[in-house]
């Protein structure tokens, strides 16, 4: 596997809905990893809170989503899918010219467990895309275990993480910014176009966890 990636030891990273578990644990391995990370939300508050509750990880800080969005060096996108669209639509002029990088899942949930939702634009990463005209959206961080990246006692993550987009120096950025969590590796999985069965395989995951009690996540071979 090519290792020609840039070097993004000093980029900083916003994420957006950083107080869910998802956002958390990412905001943890890329403080250890030695990033500055800022947490956003809604409510400053909630930012700070959740912020302070991983401050032993490095430096982290949180700020209400529109601060974040200004001026973190990448933004990743981590907020619940009824309120995806919404939170771009009135941070577009905050995340103009940035990478964007979405790792949101449209999933419903019933008495037979997950299933993908459809999207009309396609997937989360192509809606996050037409709203954002302006950013450099990619897909990525989709298939992450939240219960892996904020447990202290897991050294590494297991983990292959698929990076979709149509920019290509945006997508090198986010594979090397994947490579900077312990274990984790960024692989090229083709363009945007494409992120629909990417988040949708969440669902399949969710299915394997629930039946063998565990936080699987996906490795590509010969590569």
């Amino acid at each position: 596997m090519s290792t020609d990636l840039p070097d993004v030891s000093g980029v900083s990273i916003g994420i957006l809905g950083g107080t869910g578990d998802q956002g958390k644990g990412l905001a943890r391995r890329f403080a250890l990893a030695g990033h500055t990370v800022l947490i956003g939300s809604r409510t400053e508050e909630r930012a700070r809170e959740a912020a302070e509750s991983i401050a032993g990880a490095g430096s982290v800080r949180g700020a209400a989503n529109a601060a974040v969005a200004a001026e973190a060096d990448v933004v990743i996108v981590a907020v619940p899918w009824e309120g995806h669209r919404a939170t771009l639509e009135s941070l577009r002029a905050e995340l103009a010219g940035k990478i964007v990088i979405d790792c949101v899942n449209p999933l419903g949930f019933d008495k037979q467990g997950a299933y993908a939702l459809p999207v009309e634009e396609g997937s989360a990463a192509q809606q996050a895309a037409a709203v954002l005209p302006d950013s450099r959206v990619v897909g990525a961080f989709h298939h992450v275990s939240a219960v892996l990246l904020l447990d202290p006692e897991v050294e590494e993550v297991d983990l292959d993480v698929l990076v979709l987009g149509d920019d290509r120096e945006a997508t090198d950025t986010v594979q090397a910014l994947a490579n900077r969590i312990a274990g984790v590796r960024g692989v090229y999985g083709g363009r945007l176009r494409n992120a629909h069965q990417v988040e949708a395989l969440t669902a399949n995951l969710i299915s394997i966890n629930r039946r063998y009690k565990a936080h699987a996540g996906f490795r590509v071979t010969d590569v």
